[in-house]
């Protein structure tokens, strides 16, 4: 592999966040625009469910999309069947492999899971399709056995391992040496990182697999799904451009707007300290973090905002300094008076501490002009 691919399943675990529901034209667009920045495989849902879940499918698959559309299945034969029925080119076929899941969900054995992963796989790779063979649970399974999981679907004819840290209970360590030891046990293995915010290291425990050698990443726009949700696609091409500086292909000038497009359909509104694409990654106000980023972007910004189709705001408020003074005078096209600058502090902090909030641009020049006007008074009044 000459980098890691991106496998986005916003359309089916980002779905599955309690609560949200993507009309089926809101699918399809969410597919295209995934597609356009570059993504190579799109997780478009699960067509057993039948009705809209899989018309929408149907849909994606039907796109002419340049990115792998890949379908959802149980190990079940009649699943598949469905997915076919959809015009997919790739499945992945999902079972658990913990004891904990096997014994109490599935009510099963292990031998059970290692044969219907096996006929499933045979039968969707006798249809020509792409296989992923997903391990539920496979941060909580014995090694041992995810280890014989893996080599049984292999042998069966997968083209890639899922290692699904379903609850999300891996830390970036633990992560690193679990993907590392399944790797040195079966050569050559192609392995997907699909990993859960529970405890916030969604993100990290992807990026710790990629490290040990995972071949795939999946992701989803805004962190969407289960529960805490899922590491985000945004964070993780990022962390691969930048901390990594591994190759991507992915137009990373349009992960705002998508972004932006994917919180209003799953109405879930962006947060403003949202990591990559929140308005307030690029937007500076305490006076020395704005002296440094005006002289220096470098200074206190880790790339540059245009490359996720931001822009650079500076804020006026309790933390300014006389930096961002001058700036946004002169943006206004105002030649700042320095003598007035100590007086436009005191005034700048006592209004931002009553609004509780920034000023907005117009209130900032508004004081200023007080201050000129009032200066203008006295010296009138003097004369």
């Amino acid at each position: 592999m000459d980098r890691v691919r991106i496998v986005d399943t916003t359309l089916r675990d980002g779905e599955q966040t309690a609560g949200v529901v993507f009309s089926n034209k809101e699918k399809v667009v969410i597919a295209r625009m995934l597609d356009a920045i570059g993504v190579d495989e799109i997780e478009a849902g699960t067509p057993a469910m039948g009705g809209d879940e899989k018309e929408a499918v149907k849909a994606i698959a039907q796109s002419n999309l340049r990115a792998m559309v890949m379908a959802w299945n149980r190990p079940v034969i009649e699943d598949l069947k469905h997915s076919i029925d959809c015009g997919v080119n790739a499945v992945a076929i999902s079972i658990s492999t913990s004891d904990i899941h096997i014994q109490n969900k599935l009510q099963k054995t292990r031998q059970w899971v290692l044969d219907a992963v096996a006929k499933a796989t045979d039968f969707a790779k006798s249809h020509d399709l792409y296989v992923s063979v997903n391990a539920e649970d496979g941060s909580r399974t014995d090694m041992d056995y995810l280890i014989r999981f893996a080599r049984v679907a292999l042998d069966a004819g997968a083209d890639r391992i899922r290692f699904c840290d379903t609850v999300g209970v891996l830390d970036p360590f633990t992560t690193h040496r679990k993907i590392s030891e399944l790797r040195q046990a079966i050569p050559g293995i192609q392995i997907e990182m699909h990993t859960h915010n529970d405890f916030g290291m969604a993100t990290a425990n992807a990026i710790a697999g990629i490290m040990a050698g995972a071949t795939h990443v999946g992701v989803t726009v805004n962190g969407l799904g289960e529960r805490a949700g899922n590491a985000a696609l945004e964070e993780v091409v990022m962390a691969l451009k930048h901390v990594l500086n591994s190759e991507i292909v992915i137009d990373t000038t349009k992960l705002r707007r998508l972004s932006e497009y994917v919180a209003v359909a799953s109405a879930r509104p962006l947060p403003l300290n949202k990591a990559i694409v929140g308005a307030n990654v690029f937007a500076h106000e305490s006076g020395i973090h704005v002296d440094g980023a005006l002289k220096d972007p470098r200074t206190y910004e880790a790339y540059d905002p245009a490359e996720v189709g931001l822009e650079r705001r500076i804020l006026i408020g309790k933390h300014s300094g006389s930096a961002a003074f001058r700036k946004k005078l002169k943006d206004a096209g105002i030649e700042p008076d320095e003598a007035l600058m100590p007086e436009l502090l005191n005034r700048v902090k006592k209004c931002a501490v009553e609004l509780k909030r920034s000023l907005l641009d117009e209130e900032f020049v508004d004081l200023y002009y007080e201050l000129v006007w009032e200066r203008e008074r006295m010296a009138r009044h003097a004369g």
